[in-house]
């Protein structure tokens, strides 16, 4: 499972996230209107609270939950995550097969067939590139304990973590190009997500092709040479970094990054139900059906057109008004009477697999342990769950742990044990003693431009400057905070995670000591070594008490503070079938090929 990065909100760790699958939502007008039917073609228009940036979501800068859910409309892959946090696989688009438990090997084979958008074909070398990126074999990087990268190169800017496919041999390739087979160290828990899963990975990402020619290769051939010809990665040997590579690198980490439509077609191909025709910069995307596309689910719609509305209301007024028909808010204490006052929508609530959060860098200011305890001191939790959250489930508390959400069975020992209850309350005493009289300076980013996390940051702000810390403005808008994460420009971040609620891959990818999404230098050594263990393990229990101390360790370093688990509200007109709510990171669109027009 791979998180994504909410520029709305953020990626929840998820241990055994299916505990989930016993629904929270309420769903209201989910059974057909009697009388009518749905009517295939037609469109629709889908509300989304941030601009898209990015044809290529694995990347750690293009990892947000609007990109991933165009990757998700413009892809096919293996298999996908229902509302139910079941795993379905897409057997139109191709097969995988478990071939051997000891070792675990595990081949994939895309249907002939199966083509891009400007018809290549998709096959084994789309598939190698992907895992060269997904498995981190390359990297020589070393960093000591606090994160500092001290030699050595990291190629692929991967947003997910490496832990999976790095215990993965250099794959095999079937002389017909179109299965890859992949041979693991060690048992994985996650090995069903872990490659080409549709919703944590996009199916298998950007096209090698274009990716080859982007970096200055013949073509995907080349690229497939050169990936298989390449040693591995040795952070204890760093070798002088690979021009070659370096350039194929480059190009998958920025060669898709952009706001409007490229002039470049290849840049944005599709191998999925819909294809991107247009965008007008922070404003709009337009999906067209995909006309070539016979290899999985056929959509009902012909055009899906995505608008960009940050503020809640915005999109309350583009529902009532006509002007959208699905919206996905991030609510505030308004916008769920403001819906309930419309009349002829239907209304999808539940808890999110997601949380907002406050994260402390180990570096700078807080490179002191006790200026990190004596800030997480001053933190009005409650105040600001009172202030958000709550505002959509009165009598909503903080969430106690950093790996768990509380719908989940680990919730309450990891709150028990891991240390939370110190920061249960304000204590701005403690904090004063912390500090010893110093009056240290925290910039806090956060996307000014969302109520919820302004909200927050004033509160904080409010309550650590009695304590004598000088707390900086570090809000940006909506467009530009994300890109900041890891810089070093900030002091702490306020901003969250969600995840695909299957697997234990998460933890590793935001906990891990250098991990891609590892923004705050957090290093933990024992904590390392018992993620190491959790990525292999099986056994759900052991799993949970794996994660209990994981989270415990985390707590311990004074990491920051997890603030809320993010309730979820979303709306859709009547007018609109099949729109069913899912606690994931890929939200109402889990299931976009079945939306429909009532005509």
């Amino acid at each position: 499972m791979r998180f994504d990065r909410l520029t709305k909100l953020g990626v929840a760790c998820a241990a055994a996230l299916l505990a989930l699958s016993a629904c929270t939502a309420e769903e209201g007008g989910s059974e057909d209107t009697p009388g009518v039917s749905p009517t295939p073609g037609g469109e629709i228009h889908v509300a989304e609270a941030n601009a898209f940036s990015s044809f290529n979501p694995q990347t750690a800068s293009g990892n947000t939950d609007v990109n991933n859910r165009i990757a998700y409309a413009t892809h096919s892959g293996f298999n996908y995550v229902d509302n139910n946090l079941d795993i379905v696989k897409l057997e139109d688009f191709g097969s995988y097969e478990k071939v051997s438990e000891d070792p675990l090997v595990v081949k994939y084979t895309v249907n002939e067939g199966v083509a891009w958008s400007d018809g290549a074909p998709v096959g084994a070398d789309d598939m190698l590139l992907a895992w060269a990126a997904a498995s981190g074999r390359f990297n020589d990087e070393l960093t000591a304990v606090n994160g500092t990268v001290l030699s050595g190169t990291r190629y692929f800017d991967y947003a997910g973590s490496t832990e999976a496919l790095a215990l993965t041999d250099l794959p095999e390739i079937s002389e017909d190009n179109r299965s890859l087979t992949l041979t693991y160290s060690q048992p994985y828990a996650d090995w069903e997500t872990a490659f080409g899963s549709l919703t944590d990975d996009g199916g298998i990402g950007v096209p090698a092709h274009v990716v080859a020619r982007g970096a200055g290769l013949a073509d995907e051939k080349a690229l497939t040479t050169l990936i298989r010809d390449t040693p591995a990665g040795n952070p204890l040997e760093p070798a002088p970094v690979d021009p070659d590579l370096r350039a194929v690198a480059d190009f998958w980490n920025t060669g898709f990054a952009t706001q409007g439509l490229p002039e470049d077609p290849a840049l944005y191909l599709s191998n999925g139900p819909y294809i991107v025709s247009d965008i007008n910069p922070g404003v709009s995307l337009t999906l067209v059906r995909n006309e070539d596309y016979v290899w999985g689910p056929e959509p009902e719609l012909d055009r899906i057109m995505v608008r960009f509305l940050q503020d809640p209301a915005a999109q309350v007024s583009a529902l009532k008004d006509g002007t959208v028909d699905i919206i996905s808010p991030q609510p505030d204490s308004s916008t769920l009477a403001e819906l309930e006052a419309l009349g002829n929508i239907n209304l999808h609530q539940g808890n999110q697999l997601a949380y907002d959060h406050l994260d402390l860098s180990f570096t700078g200011v807080f490179a002191d342990e006790d200026v990190r305890e004596a800030f997480m001191e001053t933190v009005p939790r409650q105040a600001i769950v009172d202030a958000t959250a709550a505002q959509l489930q009165p009598g909503a508390k903080p969430l106690d742990s950093e790996v768990f959400l509380t719908d989940q069975d680990a919730y309450e020992d990891a709150a028990a044990a891991n240390g939370s209850s110190e920061f249960a309350e304000v204590d701005l005493d403690r904090a004063r003693e912390l500090l010893d009289d110093e009056t240290p300076e925290v910039r806090i980013l956060y996307n000014r431009d969302n109520a919820n996390r302004a909200v927050a940051f004033e509160l904080i702000e409010q309550s650590a400057s009695e304590a004598g810390f000088n707390v900086v403005d570090g809000g940006l808008p909506a467009a530009d905070w994300a890109g900041q994460l890891g810089t070093g420009s900030y002091d702490a971040a306020l901003f969250g995670w969600t995840a695909s609620g299957v697997g234990v891959s998460g933890v590793p990818q935001v906990f891990r000591t250098g991990a891609a999404s590892n923004y705050n230098g957090f290093s933990n050594p024992e904590a390392d070594s018992l993620m190491d263990e959790l990525v292999t393990e099986t056994d759900k229990q052991r799993q949970n008490e794996l994660q209990i101390r994981i989270d415990g360790l985390i707590w311990d370093e004074r990491y920051g503070l997890p603030l809320y688990q993010v309730p979820g509200l979303q709306a859709s007109a009547d007018s609109i079938e099949r729109v069913e709510y899912m606690p994931n990171s890929t939200g109402l669109w889990w299931n976009f090929w079945e939306w429909s027009v009532i005509r």
